[in-house]
């Protein structure tokens, strides 16, 4: 049964919406048939704030019929239609940003501040985007490309997307994967991360208030094992899109195989933060601490791996982690809070599992420890920095995942870049200096689907964010995101007024 958990109204002021269930199939919630109960934990204090059932197979089969029913009406929209209805639904979520970001904020753990100032309108704005993009879905021009004939392309929505989302963005990915496929036309069946599954729902209702019809978004929130493959090899599943680890997409990609259907892939990523002798050296470790602790480091992009030339190296060092020990670790809602605890336990242990190892190979410069005191409770980890690591070492190559930047000294600029592409990764990378040349050399030579130049970790609607290599294929946002979610078709005329023979007597002869 739904438990409301032990979080009070301030930190969880939309609990009253999840009353009936996380399910939300054909409009309405319901309870999961799994027979099995998991809880939502508040990473910040490890209690338990929300018990829902989980989705079964019957829940699946459910959703993706309510997304096949609603197909036909939603697709035969106009742009214009679809347009209008995803900026009322930009304009509900607007009207709901604080419950939204307490929300994400109790289920992940992320500082208020974070999710009130990135997550959430980050969200809005990719949902306004999103709306103007909808009437911008374009086929190319009319031409003659065969005699008498004219030939043009049109682009139709695909059918029902069956869509998997990550725990460490949860709010964002419901977003980055549910409005380009409604914005062309297509109905979606959405299976959050069992820790963290508020926002989607939240973000459901949200667009059924803003008069989206019933089925055109449903959510099951259910495990990967059960749910999720059940979802990726349903056959009246057109799409599959999924956020998560290299490992676990090869398996999306092994099922979704089995009913030949589209794949959108965005895997792990072990981001480089290249630093070459000529960059602005402070700015460099703000941006490498910003960086590599974003979402206390549970970011695919986050910076990872920092090469810094020898000539400031040690200077790099030094005062990155004098500025890392400035980080204030604390109660996700306290407002003096720069960095909140990992998703859970588990992937804390995991995290310290990484640095234990790495002792015995590289230099600990700071961190490396859960905090005590009034932190023991939480899923806390300290910002660590780790100096003089080999390049094949697992503490480099491996996704960590958690607040952990790991730096290592090169040479010259050939060997910065070969290093910087020296993971099966390729998701996104930053370089570091004043030289346009060298820069623009980094942008064409380190591949990854984003390379920042003195910055690292924004990222705008308006552009594509997607990886090489082992990180995947495919692109989130944008309009090329949004063309992932159609199907490309050839119409062809003849414009002769009696169709001619001459075609058909060249393969049959007169008869």
């Amino acid at each position: 049964m739904q438990n409301p958990g032990t979080a009070t109204p301030e930190r969880f002021p939309a609990q009253e919406r999840f009353a009936d269930g996380a399910q939300f199939i054909a409009g309405r919630l319901t309870k999961g048939t799994s027979g099995r109960t998991h809880a939502v934990v508040d990473p910040a204090t490890g209690e338990e704030v929300y018990t829902y059932e989980l989705a079964g197979t019957d829940d699946v089969d459910a959703a993706v019929a309510a997304a096949r029913e609603a197909f036909p009406g939603w697709a035969a929209t106009t742009p214009g239609e679809r347009s209008d209805a995803l900026h009322r639904f930009a304009a509900v979520l607007a009207d709901r940003a604080e419950d939204f970001a307490r929300a994400e904020s109790l289920q992940c753990g992320k500082p208020l501040k974070l999710t009130r100032e990135f997550d959430v309108p980050g969200t809005i704005d990719n949902t306004a985007f999103f709306a103007g993009a909808a009437r911008h879905l374009q086929g190319q021009s009319a031409g003659e490309y065969s005699g008498d004939h004219t030939s043009y392309i049109r682009r139709e929505p695909i059918g029902v997307v069956g869509s998997i989302a990550p725990w460490n963005y949860p709010l964002q990915m419901a977003a980055w994967k549910i409005l380009p496929a409604i914005a062309a036309g297509n109905t979606i069946v959405l299976k959050p991360a069992e820790l963290t599954p508020l926002t989607s729902l939240l973000f459901a209702q949200a667009a059924t208030d803003a008069g989206i019809p019933d089925g055109v978004i449903n959510i099951v929130t259910g495990t990967g094992k059960e749910a999720g493959e059940h979802l990726v090899g349903h056959p009246d599943v057109a799409m599959t899109s999924f956020t998560g680890s290299t490992p676990v997409g090869k398996r999306v990609a092994e099922v979704a195989t089995a009913t030949v259907k589209r794949l959108h892939l965005e895997l792990g990523g072990k981001a480089p933060f290249v630093v070459f002798d000529d960059a602005d050296l402070e700015a460099a470790v703000h941006g490498a601490v910003a960086g590599s602790l974003i979402n206390t480091g549970q970011d695919c992009t986050a910076a990872t791996r920092a090469y810094v030339q020898r000539p400031l190296y040690e200077a790099f060092v030094e005062r990155t982690a004098a500025l890392m020990e400035t980080v204030r670790l604390g109660d996700p809602f306290a407002p003096g809070t720069d960095l909140g605890p990992l998703i859970s336990h588990v992937q804390r242990d995991r995290v310290a599992g990484f640095v234990d190892r790495a002792r015995a190979y590289a230099r600990v410069v700071t961190g490396g420890e859960a905090p005590q005191g009034d932190l023991k409770d939480g899923a806390y980890y300290r910002p660590t920095l780790i100096a003089d690591a080999a390049q094949d070492s697992e503490i480099v190559q491996s996704e960590i995942f958690g607040p952990v930047l790991v730096v290592l000294p090169f040479d010259g600029d050939d060997e910065g870049i070969r290093l910087a592409n020296d993971t099966p990764y390729g998701l996104a990378a930053s370089a570091w200096s004043s030289n346009v040349y060298r820069a623009n050399r980094a942008t064409r030579e380190i591949k990854a689907g984003c390379v920042w130049i003195n910055d690292h970790i924004p990222i705008i609607s308006e552009m594509p964010h997607g990886g090489y290599k082992a990180s995947g294929f495919g692109k989130d946002m944008s309009a090329y995101s949004f063309e992932e979610y159609t199907q490309v078709k050839h119409v062809m005329f003849d414009n002769t007024a009696v169709a001619r023979k001459d075609w058909h007597r060249t393969i049959f002869g007169d008869r």
